[in-house]
């Protein structure tokens, strides 16, 4: 998988509720999310036992967290506020379970695929009765303001599907939006790696929240963007480099200049991302009584002649040699 050079490398840091004494567990993560994220007091919406996660990633500039819970809802107070103050915006994607937001502007209802953007030195309260899963970034006001960003006055909602997934073509900025949660995932997600390209993460931030005043973002954030749409829309054998450009606000030749700094171009990165995917799933037992045909039309491939040809020049064989030769070596 191609991605923008890594800029940080850190230690994700992993806190679970389970296994902690019932009596102590709302305690204990109001505890951890006052030391690693936003001070909150936690209440359980029935008479469930709180049962919670979070990985927790601090960078140079960026702080970033996934969180998955049962249903409960948390209270940022005013005394809170003062206390234990962050001076800085939070972002909040939601990726499963409807979440509210409540403060003094009245009622926001957060659905999975949107993200929220907000003051976290602003009082609120969150309720989440369906559980949660989501990815939150926090950032300092003064690296918001640096990138363009105005300080949020009010909540502001923002479309970004999901990271790898969707149900339309996106538009610009929720492109951008989806590529950083498609970063975020990567860094601090279950399968997480501590890994994250912060300059890229940071253009797509200034995008995404703030397109009409955003400093430039560099072409890694413009990679990162058009990646995630590449992928989220591969299948699909009417992509193409003006769609992909049209999304992230870019024209085609600052599109192919994107490409051409990572030494390739639109059409043969969308070739070789389809030929890895026709790639698994040629060796994935579960699609053995699939034939090669319908397994390269699945991957966005126009014809069974075409996908031969590029799968060939990319892999050095063709799709049922490598189908042929997976299956004898697990035999």
């Amino acid at each position: 998988m191609t991605r923008a050079t890594p800029a940080s490398h850190g230690a994700v840091d992993r806190f679970s509720t389970r296994g902690l004494p019932t009596a102590r567990r709302i305690e204990r993560w109001e505890e951890h999310n006052a030391d690693a994220l936003v001070a909150l007091q936690c209440r359980m919406l029935d008479t469930s036992i709180l049962e919670a996660t979070e990985a927790n990633l601090q960078l140079d500039r960026l702080h970033l967290a996934h969180v998955e819970a049962n249903p409960h809802a948390v209270e940022r107070t005013a005394q809170t506020v003062r206390s234990r103050p962050t001076e800085a915006v939070a972002l909040y994607f939601s990726l499963r379970g409807e979440a509210y937001f409540y403060d003094d502007g009245g009622v926001r209802k957060l659905r999975p695929g949107q993200l929220l953007v907000c003051d976290a030195d602003r009082p609120f309260l969150r309720g989440f009765s369906q559980g949660l899963e989501e990815l939150a970034v926090k950032v300092p006001y003064d690296v918001f303001r640096s990138l363009g960003g105005t300080m949020p006055r009010t909540v502001q909602v923002i479309d970004f599907g999901s990271p790898g997934g969707g149900t339309g073509p996106s538009s610009s900025p929720s492109s951008y939006a989806a590529a950083l949660a498609a970063l975020v995932v990567h860094a601090v997600g279950p399968d997480g790696d501590g890994v994250i390209d912060e300059d890229a993460a940071l253009g797509l931030l200034a995008v995404a929240v703030a397109p009409a005043t955003a400093v430039a973002p560099a072409a890694g954030a413009h990679f990162a963007a058009a990646e995630q749409y590449v992928r989220q829309w591969l299948r699909d054998p009417t992509l193409s480099a003006r769609r992909i450009a049209d999304a992230i606000g870019l024209s085609e030749r600052q599109l192919s200049r994107v490409f051409a700094e990572r030494g390739t171009s639109v059409p043969r990165f969308v070739a070789r991302c389809r030929v890895e995917m026709a790639g698994r799933m040629l060796r994935m037992p579960s699609y053995a009584e699939q034939s090669v045909e319908s397994i390269g039309l699945r991957c966005g491939f126009s014809s069974a002649p075409q996908f031969s040809r590029v799968f060939r020049e990319q892999a050095g064989m063709s799709p049922s040699e490598a189908r042929r030769y997976a299956f004898s070596a697990t035999a």
